[in-house]
């Protein structure tokens, strides 16, 4: 390989060969990325620009900030008040000192971060990326993918489940449209435009299973989707040859034909892609290797989005909107829809036989909000006047087939039984919390997520009798490229009012005290992670930017403090639509919950999960929990006020 010696480049370029080999997706290496193209090699280089999605056009975001070492070292130190004793909390102190100290580690590693900053859009996207999706190795579905509840029907026939099918295609097709052209409406938080960028990526987006780091492509410019019948694909082309859109009558004719040929269930090749990363990426690598298997896949790749006509989920136990939940996370196992997926694709929508509808995505290119966003759009269009037909240039669907060589068939069978293992010890319930929504909450002068979230301190309190260390998403997308940060929401003040509430010998005015005192300190952690100043990103950029460097990971990450405060047995977010749907998700610990929530103005609709072989952890009665924690912090406003009176 030739040296650097033997090209011509500047001093400039070449102090900047290290940032471009990391950071060669950024357009500040660009123009020295395509003189260093014979050093890096071609193919780095094509795979990289040529897939870079494009970002919003006419926005000028400020970079994410460095937050001071200072400050994030003493918000770090409070955050792990609670789950330390007072011997340990004098050696995390003196820990944390030490690595702060001036000239010490922490100084150095800052140093290194900063000068990183000044060289990237964004210091934190690629590394948050790989570390936080395309490098995590367990299965997408339950641990990683997200699903999202429609307002969910009631189909008459097959008909009836055809037509919202074929109204979700146009819908969802009138909102590409809109991201194409930059006509979706700019969001804001107060006066701070945020980074458009993630709505780019929802359409044409697919992850691509590779051993230890998988890949993104991006084919916006796509003209076809893809639709999944009895673990068939299709592929269906909602426009013409000339890029018009077909009408709703065209692609219920269509969707009618695929009905027509997938009346049986076939091989379930969909369910390769719900396994282990590792795993899909070896069964993977077997599959394309038949020239019409690669064809089929290349297709479902390339598709602008999934559509999933889904067969009745089994009976169950539960309430419709838990059965719904479950659906839209991991289609009910081998025994259901589970095979009737590409868990790869960023969308999926979901359109069950049984009135279950929604979507699921995959969480590497974007965050729930923009897709709850795009959710809203999809169901106040779904009754738009109907398109009329296009006179010439349908294109006919496809069958993508596979050919099922012994191998793959052994995959298939192993994927199944890892899939139906996750389920079953998947413990979901989804509720709605009908005594009160966000009025009653803002009626008292309180931020209603701040509020909620310290009802789940509270339930978590009540029902295990610790601490639970508490994540909940921030967005940060007031910054270029910006996605989240983590709030710390378990503080000393919530567990002081967690264990004030469970009192009986404290009056309702003190315990609202505790409860205003709680409620405050989330909402200062809450403001200054969503402008980049919390603890966890910037205390994984020092640790990343140790790695890079062959410096030694420090001492204050293999400290109590460390582990135990990001032990996160609470992985919340608010995802809020308007429409009355909801997101649910997987615990990220095994003794976790996942706790995803949709205040609306009058109920709280929400969805709780946990594992079934971890007996300290229980869904129902996490449910029970925090259902009774909010009506009681209810009662204790309700009667401080009347004490005042």
């Amino acid at each position: 390989m030739a040296t650097l010696d033997n090209r011509e480049l500047s001093n400039g370029d070449k102090m900047l060969l290290p940032f471009a080999r990391a950071f060669n997706n950024s357009v500040i290496y660009r123009p020295v990325l395509q003189k260093l193209s014979p050093i890096l090699g071609a193919s780095s280089l094509r795979s990289n620009l040529s897939t870079s999605p494009v970002t919003a056009s006419n926005q000028t975001l400020p970079q994410l900030p460095v937050p001071a070492l200072k400050d994030t070292l003493e918000k770090y130190l409070k955050s792990v008040v609670p789950f330390l004793s007072e011997s340990e909390l004098k050696q995390t102190t003196q820990i944390v000192k030490e690595f702060g100290k001036n000239g010490g580690c922490g100084e150095k590693l800052q140093a290194l971060l900063v000068t990183k900053a000044k060289c990237t859009e964004n210091w934190l996207a690629q590394w948050w990326l790989e570390n936080a999706y395309l490098g995590f190795r367990s299965p997408v579905v339950i641990y990683s993918s997200p699903g999202l509840v429609f307002p969910m029907e009631k189909f008459r026939d097959v008909c009836d489940q055809l037509d919202y099918a074929t109204k979700i295609i146009v819908s969802a097709m009138k909102y590409k449209e809109q991201i194409d052209n930059d006509k979706i409406p700019l969001e804001k938080m107060g006066k701070d435009p945020l980074d458009m960028g993630q709505y780019k990526k929802f359409f044409g987006t697919c992850r691509i299973p590779k051993p230890k780091l998988d890949g993104l492509e991006f084919h916006s410019k796509s003209q076809h989707i893809v639709v999944a019948c009895n673990n068939h694909f299709f592929k269906l082309y909602p426009v013409n040859a000339k890029n018009e859109p077909l009408s709703e009558r065209q692609i219920f004719e269509q969707l009618r034909k695929i009905m027509s040929l997938a009346v049986t269930k076939t091989s379930a090749v969909g369910i390769l892609s719900s396994d282990s990363r590792d795993k899909w990426a070896t069964s993977y690598a077997t599959l394309i290797q038949d020239p019409q298997n690669a064809k089929s896949v290349d297709a479902i790749q390339k598709s602008l989005f999934l559509v999933c006509l889904d067969g009745p989920m089994p009976a169950q136990p539960v309430n419709r909107q838990t059965v719904a939940g479950g659906q839209c996370i991991h289609g009910g196992g081998s025994i259901a829809n589970g095979g009737n997926r590409w868990f790869d694709k960023t969308v999926q929508f979901i359109v069950g036989h049984d009135g279950l509808v929604g979507l699921t995505y995959e969480h590497s290119p974007s965050e729930g909000q923009p897709i709850a966003v795009m959710t809203d759009f999809l169901i106040d269009h779904m009754c738009d006047k109907p398109l009329e037909d296009v006179a010439s240039g349908v294109r006919d669907i496809e069958h993508l087939k596979f050919n099922m060589s012994p191998a793959i068939c052994k995959a298939i069978d192993e994927s199944s039984t890892a899939l139906d293992n996750l389920v079953s010890n998947f413990d979901l319930q989804c509720h709605v919390f009908m005594s009160f929504g966000k009025t009653f909450i803002k009626s008292q002068k309180f931020s209603p997520d701040s509020f909620v979230q310290m009802a789940m301190q509270y339930g978590f309190y009540r029902l295990h009798n610790v601490p639970g260390a508490h994540y909940e998403s921030a967005a940060t997308r007031k910054y270029i490229g910006g996605r989240t940060e983590t709030i710390r929401s378990c503080s000393d003040e919530s567990v002081r009012f967690a264990k004030a509430m469970l009192d009986p010998n404290m009056s309702p005015m003190e315990k609202r005290s505790c409860m205003a005192t709680a409620i405050a300190a989330h909402k200062k952690y809450t403001m200054e992670a969503v402008n980049g100043h919390g603890v966890d990103r910037h205390l994984l950029g020092l640790k990343l930017i140790a790695l890079e460097n062959g410096i030694a990971v420090p001492d204050i990450y293999n400290d109590k403090a460390f582990t135990e405060s990001k032990h996160f047995r609470l992985s919340t977010s608010q995802v809020a639509t308007r429409c009355p749907g909801f997101m649910c998700y997987g615990p990220i610990e095994d003794d976790g919950y996942g706790l995803c929530y949709n205040p609306r103005k009058d109920n709280i609709y929400y969805g709780v999960s946990s594992f079934v072989s971890n007996n300290t952890t229980d869904s129902m009665k996490m449910k029970e929990a925090f259902e009774q924690s909010l009506c009681d912090m209810h009662d204790v406003l309700v009667k401080s006020q009347q004490a005042k009176l």
